[in-house]
């Protein structure tokens, strides 16, 4: 069958209204809760057969999350459709004004490669949930993850209204010439922009969720150890391979040292190895050679080692670095994380406002007056204070980027609204109309309008 018949069909499907029933939703959704559940063993085997990922860390950074979803969209479903009164004026009544949120049809969700199922199947969950039919096209880089995402779904659901679609950049072309209510992509800035352009051509409303360099701002009054802990963690998960880790380090140069210490300290004791569960390979050769060239010999002050058979780099830190190192030219995306000090908090937000915006950012201090300076003066997606990349969790945050690193937001509510366009209604009664709209106009009645 070719693209071409399978959108028709879901359009068709779609036209049917079956979609826009919250009982077949939620049914729809339960079935995919239960599909995943029964298969979280061929899930596990494709991850780790594409980039040495466990079973523990793909549940905590992607099943638990896609359940979650899924669970949080059921129980809140009924509400979110509801029509919702707003206020009416004046000059309209008797009358009431309402809003009907209504689903925008068939759309393609695109998803990214690094966390394979949570990035590919949490905003098909939201599409699901606002009633729309679904052609999800996984990355090809992990294709074991993808082929196990088309198995598990094109096996328990009609084509007509979710379906899996694989291929590389030739079917993912052939998929954007075709017209779609809704495009949802998540990638890099790069393909972004193609995205967006394809979209434009078929006048297509898109949400792009990217990247970028997101910050972390240390101020000198922290808890030194309980933010390297943090940091550690949240810059090493997946191997660095994370669009919202902390891209790099602008910490105050008083305790500079003493946070390089802690960090050592953390990054031993967390034994990142793939035999620990706690690391996985870099995704691909392409990158591994992309990230090794990154590395200055002379700036590192732990790690740097590579391993090009097993593709896979030790945790690395640098210090002394500037704006103009290449490791600062792009997001890294990997497990380097360079550090720049800094004498004040005026030169700290300066220097990561000559960057683009980025996705996150996250501020490590205990006083208040910086935080909220940070958080008026720099623009970004969505972030943390005193932590990072757990704001990603909370279904009541929006996530998404402004700028460069995205377009439009999802998860929970926000994801809903997301695959949603909200019909605005005046419904007026027919007992009684003022004649000040309606000829002749007078001045008398320009008087009452003005008034009014």
């Amino acid at each position: 069958m070719s693209y071409q018949e399978i959108i028709h069909n879901q359009r068709r499907f779609f036209d049917t209204n079956t979609t826009k029933d919250i009982s077949f939703r939620i049914r729809e959704l339960k079935r995919l809760k239960s599909s995943i559940q029964k298969n979280e063993d061929l899930l596990y085997s494709a991850i780790f057969n594409d980039f040495k990922k466990s079973s523990y860390e793909t549940y905590v950074s992607e099943l638990s999350i896609i359940y979650h979803e899924i669970e949080f969209s059921i129980s809140k479903i009924k509400k979110w459709s509801k029509r919702k009164k707003v206020w009416t004026s004046l000059t309209n009544l008797p009358a009431k004004s309402y809003i009907i949120p209504e689903p925008y049809g068939t759309v393609l969700v695109i998803g990214a490669w690094n966390y394979p199922y949570q990035l590919s199947l949490v905003p098909a969950i939201a599409a699901i949930s606002a009633g729309c039919t679904v052609v999800l096209k996984p990355s090809e880089i992990p294709l074991k993850s993808s082929a196990a995402m088309a198995k598990i779904i094109n096996q328990n659901f009609s084509p007509d209204f979710f379906k899996v679609i694989e291929g590389g950049v030739q079917e993912t072309t052939a998929l954007l010439k075709i017209k779609f209510d809704k495009i949802f992509f998540t990638g890099s800035t790069q393909v972004g922009k193609i995205i967006y352009q394809a979209a434009a051509k078929q006048l297509t409303p898109v949400i792009l969720e990217m990247g970028g360099k997101s910050p972390a701002i240390i101020t000198q009054d922290v808890h030194i150890d309980m933010t390297a802990k943090r940091l550690v963690w949240a810059k090493f998960l997946n191997t660095g391979q994370t669009c919202i880790a902390p891209d790099y380090v602008m910490v105050a140069a008083s305790i500079q040292d003493q946070l390089l210490s802690a960090i050592k300290k953390q990054i031993e004791i967390a034994d990142y190895k793939i035999e620990n569960q706690n690391y996985t390979q870099i995704i691909n050769q392409k990158n591994f050679d992309r990230l090794k060239g990154y590395i200055d010999p002379d700036k590192v002050f732990i790690g740097g080692e590579c391993n090009e058979i097993e593709r896979t780099i030790t945790p690395t830190v640098l210090k002394d670095v500037t704006l103009s190192d290449p490791v600062m030219q792009d997001e890294i995306f990997g497990p380097i994380l360079p550090v720049i000090s800094f004498n004040s908090i005026d030169q700290a937000i300066a220097d990561i406002k000559t960057l683009s915006k980025p996705l996150s950012c996250y501020i490590f201090t205990k006083n208040k007056s910086i935080k909220n300076r940070i958080l008026t003066e720099i623009s970004f997606g969505g972030g943390a204070i005193n932590d990072a990349v757990m704001h990603f969790i909370e279904q009541g945050l929006p996530f998404g980027g402004i700028g460069d690193s995205g377009i439009g937001n999802y998860h929970g509510k926000a994801g809903f609204e997301a695959f949603s366009h909200h019909k605005s209604i005046l419904q007026k009664s027919f007992l009684v109309e003022l004649n000040l709209k309606y000829a002749p106009y007078t001045r008398s009645k320009l008087k009452w309008l003005k008034r009014l």
